[in-house]
């Protein structure tokens, strides 16, 4: 059975700004099978944004689970990430979930892997999935060399990925929160 490769999600705290970015495309072995699928969400009355990656079911099992946690925390994304990070390494049932998350408020920026990690980037750039590494390091150089903003940071790193990477494509969707 082939196995999906999809997608770049791309997270940047710059400039009193954070942003969030993904690109649309799914892929199933050598095969696009769609170009404008949407792995950004607003989450808590559009104050925290959440990109994800990974089996789809999967990414949106945890993603309802991370949702239901921040309404359990009052909106507390380090608080709502750990609790869910807890579940995700002791429960048989989402252990087995191929899926990782990006997720931020204005205060926050974490990654959440596939092995339970809640992971906070030193220098406020979080990238996962097939062209992640290509979009953090351009993210990196854009932040360095240029005065863009995060949300432009987020768009071109995220084209720079696209040219790079076969399962990333220019379908892109930015959200910032200022």
């Amino acid at each position: 059975m082939s196995r999906f490769h999809s997608t770049t999600i791309l997270a940047v705290r710059h400039k009193n700004r954070v942003a969030i970015g993904g690109d649309g495309q799914v892929t199933l072995g050598n095969v696009v099978m769609k170009s404008d699928a949407h792995k950004i969400r607003k989450l808590h009355d559009g104050r925290v944004l959440v990109g994800f990656a990974g089996a789809s079911a999967d990414a949106f099992a945890l993603l309802e689970r991370f949702e239901a946690k921040l309404k359990d925390f009052q909106g507390s994304v380090p608080r709502a990430a750990t609790e869910l990070a807890k579940d995700w390494r002791m429960d048989r049932n989402l252990r087995r979930l191929e899926a990782m998350m990006v997720t931020l408020d204005q205060d926050n920026l974490l990654l959440l892997s596939g092995t339970g990690d809640v992971i906070q980037p030193s220098d406020g750039i979080a990238a996962i999935s097939s062209g992640g590494p290509s979009a953090q390091a351009a993210a990196r150089a854009l932040i360095e060399h240029s005065s863009l903003n995060a949300a432009k940071v987020v768009r071109a790193a995220l084209e720079i990925a696209a040219d790079l990477c076969i399962y990333t494509n220019r379908n892109i969707e930015v959200e910032e929160l200022s």
